[in-house]
């Protein structure tokens, strides 16, 4: 998964990191993640070819019903639904564990990943202008927005919602293989 990132970071301006991260600090990132949301990979062959993943969209504590997705993919692979098979999957196991929101921050300008989130449903909510500074100019960070809820579900009825459910949890529910299999039709092979 490094292998696939780390172009990513020294070439484009995707990423906002300007280094990519160590071994041990990606290990870290996936531990932490993991505990509460998936982190999917796609293997061709025993190679990993991409990853989608789920992070909390903010430390507080009013924001546990909202997470933020990344998608990425081995260059040598575009074109051919993984990401939009991983996200399919993402989405529909953080729908299971309860989350609501799905927020994806796309440094712009970047039609294909815009078309990708709205190709599965999210909506553009706003572009922050000129917040990252990488290759010896600015880019802005568009956000866009996905419910994975019913609509009614976010009427105030004065019930207190529930917190998302862990992934442990979530693998024990009899939706779990389905919503992980969910993004297998997607793959164009």
């Amino acid at each position: 998964m490094l292998a696939i990132y780390a172009p990513i970071v020294k070439e484009t301006a995707i990423s906002f990191e300007l280094e990519p991260p160590s071994e041990t600090e990606f290990r870290r990132r996936i531990t932490s993640y993991q505990q509460q949301m998936p982190w999917l990979v796609c293997e061709i062959n025993q190679e990993v070819v991409g990853y989608a993943y789920a992070s909390p969209y903010r430390p507080r504590a009013a924001y546990q019903w909202s997470v933020e997705s990344s998608v990425y993919v081995n260059a040598n692979y575009y074109r051919k639904g993984i990401a939009k098979a991983l996200y399919t999957s993402l989405l529909k196991l953080l729908q299971l564990q309860g989350f609501y929101n799905v927020i994806a921050a796309i440094a712009l300008p970047n039609q294909p990943s815009v078309a990708l989130h709205e190709s599965v449903g999210f909506l553009p909510v706003g572009v922050l202008r000129r917040v990252g500074y990488k290759f010896g100019q600015w880019h802005d960070n568009g956000f866009w927005q996905l419910a994975l809820q019913p609509e009614s579900s976010f009427l105030d009825t004065g019930k207190s919602v529930k917190p998302p459910i862990s992934i442990s949890e979530t693998r024990q529910l009899p939706l779990w293989d389905e919503a992980l299999a969910s993004g297998l039709l997607r793959l164009r092979f």
